[in-house]
Parts: C-alpha cells; structure tokens; sequence
C-alpha cells in the first residue's frame, strides 16, 4: 500500500509538472534588426503546431548594430519599431524605446545579436553587447530571465552587399568567421544559449543549394525564414522541430522536412556544418 501510495504521488507529480510546462507561456524578446524579423517570422506558427503557447517581440531598426543598439540605450532614443505578436495578434508601434519593449512583459528569454556585416568581426562588439547586457539584467522584469545570442548566417555567394567585403567576399570564409566570433562572445560573456540561424542555413545549402536569400543577405520569404524560425523554436522552446505538421505556403512537405533536419542538427552542433552536399 505505501510503495503504491508512492507511486501514485511520484506520478501525479510528474503529470502536474508535466501539464505546467506544457501550460506556460514561453515569452522571447529580441534586440535586433532585419536577421531577428527573419528569424521570427514563423515562430508563432511553428510553436502553435507545437501546443506551445508564445509571445514575441522584436525591437527592430533597420541595420541595427550593437553600438547603435547602445546609444539607443544611452540616449533614451525612441528609434525603434516594436514589432509584437500575442495571442495571435500582430502589432507593429513605432516610436519606442528599447526600455519601454524591455518592460512590456516579463520576457523569458531576450536575445541578442550583431549587424550581419559585423557578425564574424570580434572588436565591433566591444564594449557595446557588455554595456547592452548589463543595461538588459538591470532593467529585466523577470529575474529568471535568460539570454540568447543569434548566430547569424552569411551571405549568399552572390551577394553585392557591401559589407561583404568584409570577408573577402567569400561565403564559407564569412561563416567560418561568425562562428568563431560567436563562440567567443558567448563565452567571455557567459551567454548561456546559442541560436545557430546561420549554421542551419549552411546546412540547408549544402542540400538545396545556394538559394535561401532573398537579397544575397536576407533570407528568402518562405523557406529561408522557415529554416531559422526551426531553430529559434527549438532553442527557445526545447523541443523537437522534427515532424512538426506546420510549414508556410510555397514549399512542399519534403522541402520542409529538410528544413527541419537542417535547424535540427544546427542546434545539435551549432559550430559545424552536418549536412553533405548534394552531389
């Protein structure tokens, strides 16, 4: 009777724990720009598909860096247009202030990232995402708040954007440098989430080609965003994006299952390219 009184609790617990999980919220900020409007132009959808209730916001500016991001801060500048989707509800407000998108909800998880042309460029950082970090823990409603860092992608070898020459005008060199960049960052500065966006672009290249641009730098309206919205759910939500039964108008069940095992292994090894090329 007492081991069967036990188990019934031990169950019970695990059941209601279960169901509060399932139950919660998840609430994402991003501090970003044009790459986090790719990043979560899907996410609702996918968490949705998921049973997993979401809000977002993305306080975003056009070709944000991080030191305007911080002179944003600095200045108490009302530059920023806050894009938020609740309940199903988009929201775009302009005028706003990253304080103001900051203390709108009690996020769960902000995340961070660099300009793209600068994202593989370590001293572009410095001191700004510091700055930024601390002003973020200060001001943070939620004390249990995490951070995440976007690890954006390179650009399309086609690309004619100007910052391109940064690397040589070279895609595998501007990755390779993003990825190191990014590891550094987060560990000097002990960010505890990685989105890799730009290793499961990779990913997905080596599989359908160089084709997920819409620009040579922005990603490609369905399966570019698609790929990346993957990997922002499952870093963010922790769960598996395989299988799940949602993707957007204008790619096919199997495209988008490729999608998935791109952002799938990107989170599994978020520094290495998984996929072989198609030959």
């Amino acid at each position: 009777m007492i081991r069967l009184f036990l188990f019934l609790t031990l169950f019970l617990s695990v059941v209601c724990t279960d169901a509060r999980i399932k139950g919660d919220t998840i609430k994402i900020l991003a501090v970003g720009n044009s790459f986090s409007e790719d990043g979560v132009a899907y996410l609702d959808e996918i968490a949705a598909a998921a049973g997993v209730p979401i809000v977002i916001g993305n306080l975003y500016i056009g070709g944000c860096s991080l030191q305007r991001h911080w002179e944003n801060i600095a200045g108490d500048r009302h530059h920023y247009v806050y894009q938020k989707n609740k309940n199903n509800q988009y929201t775009s407000t302009g005028k706003y202030s990253l304080l103001e998108g900051l203390t709108d909800e009690d996020w769960d998880y902000i995340t961070v990232q660099q300009v793209s042309q600068d994202a593989g460029m370590l001293p572009t950082y410095y001191p700004y995402i510091q700055d930024i970090l601390a002003y973020l823990k200060n001001y943070a409603t939620n004390p249990e708040v995490q951070f995440a860092f976007q690890q954006t992608w390179a650009y399309a070898q086609s690309s004619t954007h100007g910052g391109f020459k940064n690397y040589g005008k070279d895609q595998q060199k501007m990755y390779q440098s993003i990825v190191q960049t990014t590891q550094e960052v987060i560990q000097r500065e002990n960010i505890p989430l990685v989105i890799p966006s730009g290793t499961a672009i990779q990913n997905l290249r080596a599989v359908v080609g160089d084709t997920l641009c819409r620009d040579g730098y922005h990603l490609s309206y369905a399966l570019g965003r698609y790929t990346a919205a993957c990997v922002w759910f499952e870093t963010l939500c922790q769960k598996s994006v395989i299988g799940n039964p949602f993707f957007p108008k204008g790619i096919s069940e199997q495209v988008a299952r490729e999608a998935q095992k791109a952002a799938h292994a990107a989170v599994r090894h978020p520094y290495r390219i998984t996929e072989k090329k198609k030959r």
